[in-house]
């Protein structure tokens, strides 16, 4: 592996993203624990929606078996919003459709479509994110999370310099349009990261390499044109992507935002996560 800034890139995918990262890391655990911790502690950790909950989770300090063992909870603060993956795949294709505008002004439009959607109240989906969190201060670490200014359009990138508190931060990121309200933070509103790339790989260019989480599959569809595989390849880093396999995307469900997927996703992940020990292991010169 190339000698220099490693980064663990946590992309996005809902709940059940959140369930199968971690799950993919206490499966590595549990045949290569040098190769987890490595990971835990990479000098970069990058989260995008899902990913920015998993990140921030990482870095309190919780052990992977705690973490993992939220997701098998039955009882959760989780929310579910009653709104399909269709749906929101409607809401994109309006904005993808608008002819001639760039992808910042179709961000925009998405944006405005997040901010005339009625949902639940900003300070209840605030709870719900503060609840997900070990610990609500940023780490002692450089833990990156991202979002979109819904006015300009343009990528965020938060982090313990940036004068915005954690569990905003995470809520931002996490804020999926036309499903939950964006986040106001000095009175501005941001939403999810993801809606413009679930691995902003752009954000992690400093870093020489960089082990990356997808919960889907290699083939899934971007509305962008470049596919997250495109965009992992094209980083300059040397990467190491690990996609969701057929069992895991089936046992995501029809539904990665409810909260009933979690569980599933979650033992997918471990059980993945075993299987692709040895690789990343011989990724990370372990």
């Amino acid at each position: 592996m190339t000698a220099g800034n490693r980064a663990l890139v946590l992309a996005g995918g809902g709940l059940a993203g959140i369930a199968w990262e971690t799950g993919i890391l206490a499966g590595i655990a549990d045949e290569e624990p040098a190769v987890a911790r490595a990971l835990a502690g990479s000098d970069v950790v990058l989260g995008t929606s899902a990913g920015s909950t998993v990140g921030a989770q990482l870095c309190s300090g919780s052990s992977l078996e705690e973490l993992f063992a939220r997701q098998l909870d039955a009882g959760t603060h989780e929310i579910d919003p009653g709104v399909s993956i269709d749906d929101i795949t409607a809401l994109f294709l309006d904005a993808m459709l608008t002819a001639g505008a760039t992808e910042q002004q179709k961000l925009q439009r998405i944006g405005e479509v997040a901010m005339a959607t009625a949902t639940v109240p900003e300070a209840v989906r605030r709870q719900v994110i503060e609840a997900r969190l070990p610990a609500r201060q940023w780490p002692a670490r450089d833990l990156r999370v991202t979002g979109i200014d819904i006015v300009t359009g343009e990528l965020v990138v938060f982090d313990a310099a940036s004068g915005v508190g954690l569990v905003d931060a995470v809520a931002a990121s996490c804020a999926v349009p036309g499903v939950w309200p964006p986040v106001t933070i000095d009175g501005r509103r941001y939403m999810d990261g993801g809606v413009r790339s679930s691995v902003n790989m752009s954000v992690v260019a400093d870093c020489a390499a960089a082990v990356v989480l997808v919960p889907a599959g290699p083939q899934t569809p971007s509305p962008w044109g470049q596919t997250t595989v495109d965009e992992i390849d094209a980083s300059p880093a040397a990467t190491l992507p690990v996609f969701a396999d057929v069992d895991a995307v089936a046992a995501f469900g029809p539904n990665p935002l409810d909260p009933a997927c979690r569980a599933p996703a979650a033992r997918a992940g471990r059980a993945q996560g075993r299987r692709e020990a040895a690789r990343v292991a011989q990724f990370l010169g372990l």
